[in-house]
C-alpha cells in the first residue's frame, strides 16, 4: 500500500520505519524539522519532548521487536536497562533509563535511512474523504493519494478532528506541573529511589517524582493543582523547594548535581481517549487515541502496544478491528487515570476517601501496606501486563481497610500551603 502518516513523534516514525521494511510506500508529513546542525531539539508544539518519561518495557521490546538498530542506537547513546530482583530472586527488566529526546533521535536516526520511507517537512491541511473512505492527505494546499491514512500528530492534532468527533473519555485533572533536568557530578551515586523506576514523595496537597534518565542525567517533576505554586516556574524559588522537601534536597544538592535545564513549565494534564473514526482507510494511533497524566509513566507504552497491534492487523489484514482493540485495551487504562486523578484532586482540596464506589488504582496499592494479599496482586498491573480490571479481585480487601478507619500518611515535607509561603518569600526576596 502507499501509506500517509501525519505526525514523526514515537508513532509515526516507528510505524513509518516498520511499515516501510514491510514493503508498503510510506509518507510521514511533520512540520518539525528534525534536530538542527548543532544537535538542539526544540521539537515545538510538543510540551511532553523535553519533560520526564517513564519508559516501560514494552518499549524496548516494540524496537527489539521491530528495529532492533533503533535500539542499539539508543542503547548507544546512553539509555540503560532497569533491573530489578524479585522476592524470588528472578531478575527482571522494567524498562529503560532515557529521556525522550535520547530516544527520539536514535528512533529517527534509524527511520530517517529506511528505504521507502519519505519524511517531508510540511503541514497537513486535512484528510481527503469520498465514499466514506480516506483517499489521500492534503499537505499545503496539495493532494496526496494514499491507500491509508494513519494519524498520529497527538491530541491535538487537528487534521481529522472533523472526522473523529468528540473525546469517548475526557477529563481535566485540575493538575499541573513543572519540571528540571539535572546531572549526576561524576562520581555521584543517585539520590533514593521508592521503585526501580522513580523515586515519589506524595506530599500533602502536591506530589514531587524524581525519574531517572541515561548517562547521570535525572528530572524533577513537581505536580501541583492548576493555579497553586506558580512561583515554582522562577529558577531560585524551584531550587527552594528542593532545599525545602526530604530526599529531593538529597538528589538535588550541589554536591551531588547540576542543572542542566531552565525550570520547565508544563500546562494543564488532561485525561484523554478518542473512538477510531467511522471512515474506512483512517486509523488513529499513539496519543491521537489517549494521553493520561505523567504520574505513572504511561504514554510511550500504550503508543507502543497500539503500534504493534496495529502493524499485526495490517499484516492480517485485519484493520477494522482495530478500535475494537483500542476500546478493550486502551480506554481502561485512560478510565483508571481519570478515577486516581478525581481522587488526587480531592485529597489536594482537604477531602477524605470516597468509600461509595470502587476504589481508584493509587488507594489500592497504598492499602497493600496493612493487607499483604493485595501486593501479591500488583505486580502485572504497575508492569502494564493486566490491565486495571486485574486490581478487582483485591479491590474489596483495600475497601475494607478504609471502613476501617486507615488512611496513607503524606509523606514527610512542607505541606502546599507551608510550601507556597515560602516559594513566596523566596520570590520576593
Amino acid at each position: 500500500m502507499r501509506i500517509g502518516i501525519i505526525g514523526t513523534g514515537p508513532a509515526g516514525l516507528f510505524l513509518g520505519a516498520t511499515l516501510a521494511r514491510r514493503g508498503h510506500a510510506v509518507l510521514a508529513v511533520d512540520r518539525d524539522t528534525g534536530p538542527d546542525p548543532d544537535g538542539t531539539w526544540a521539537r515545538r508544539g510538543v510540551m511532553q519532548f523535553h519533560h520526564p518519561h517513564g519508559v516501560r518495557p514494552q518499549v524496548g521490546e516494540g524496537l527489539l521487536a521491530e528495529l532492533p538498530e533503533a535500539h542499539a542506537a539508543w542503547v548507544a547513546a546512553g539509555a540503560e536497562p532497569i533491573v530489578f530482583v524479585l522476592p524470588d530472586g528472578r531478575r527482571m527488566t522494567g524498562g529503560m533509563r532515557s529521556r525522550r529526546a535520547t530516544f527520539e533521535r536514535a528512533l529517527r536516526d534509524v527511520a530517517t535511512r529506511e528505504p521507502g520511507l519519505e519524511i517531508r517537512r510540511g503541514h497537513v491541511d486535512g484528510v481527503a474523504v469520498s465514499g466514506g473512505r480516506a483517499r489521500g492527505l492534503v499537505v499545503d494546499g496539495v493532494g496526496e493519494p494514499v491507500d491509508l491514512v494513519v494519524d498520529a500528530s497527538g491530541r491535538s492534532g487537528r487534521a481529522t478532528r472533523d472526522l473523529t468527533g468528540g473525546p469517548a473519555v475526557e477529563g481535566d485533572t485540575g493538575a499541573a506541573y513543572v519540571s528540571r533536568q539535572y546531572r549526576l557530578h561524576d562520581p555521584a551515586d543517585p539520590g533514593p529511589m521508592t521503585n526501580p523506576l522513580a523515586w515519589q514523595a506524595d506530599l500533602d496537597g502536591y506530589q514531587v517524582i524524581v525519574f531517572r534518565h541515561e548517562a547521570g542525567v535525572f528530572s524533577v517533576l513537581l505536580v501541583r493543582p492548576a493555579g497553586s505554586l506558580r512561583e515554582l516556574r522562577h529558577e531560585a524559588v524551584f531550587d527552594a523547594a528542593c532545599r525545602a522537601i526530604p530526599g529531593l534536597d538529597a538528589w538535588t544538592d550541589p554536591g551531588r548535581a547540576v542543572p542542566i535545564t531552565p525550570v520547565l513549565p508544563g500546562g494543564r494534564l488532561y485525561n484523554h481517549y478518542r473512538s477510531q473514526p467511522d471512515v474506512d482507510g483512517l486509523v488513529l494511533v499513539g496519543d491521537a487515541v489517549c494521553t493520561t497524566t505523567p504520574m505513572f509513566g504511561r504514554g510511550l507504552a500504550t503508543t507502543m502496544m497500539q503500534c504493534r497491534e496495529l502493524l499485526r492487523r495490517i499484516d492480517t489484514g485485519e484493520i477494522g478491528g482495530f478500535g475494537a482493540w483500542c476500546d478493550a485495551e486502551m480506554r481502561p487504562w485512560v478510565e483508571d487515570h481519570v478515577r486516581s486523578d478525581d481522587h488526587a484532586r480531592r485529597a489536594w482540596a482537604g477531602g477524605d476517601v470516597d468509600l461509595t464506589g470502587p476504589l481508584p488504582s493509587p488507594l489500592i496499592m497504598a492499602a497493600a501496606e496493612v493487607d499483604g494479599r493485595i501486593g501479591a496482586a500488583l505486580g502485572p498491573y504497575l508492569a502494564m501486563l493486566a490491565g486495571p480490571a486485574s486490581l478487582d479481585t483485591v479491590e474489596p480487601l483495600a475497601h475494607a481497610v478504609y471502613a476501617g478507619g486507615w488512611r496513607p500518611a503524606p509523606a514527610a515535607g512542607p505541606t502546599r500551603e507551608e510550601l507556597a509561603t515560602l516559594l513566596r518569600r523566596t520570590a520576593a526576596s
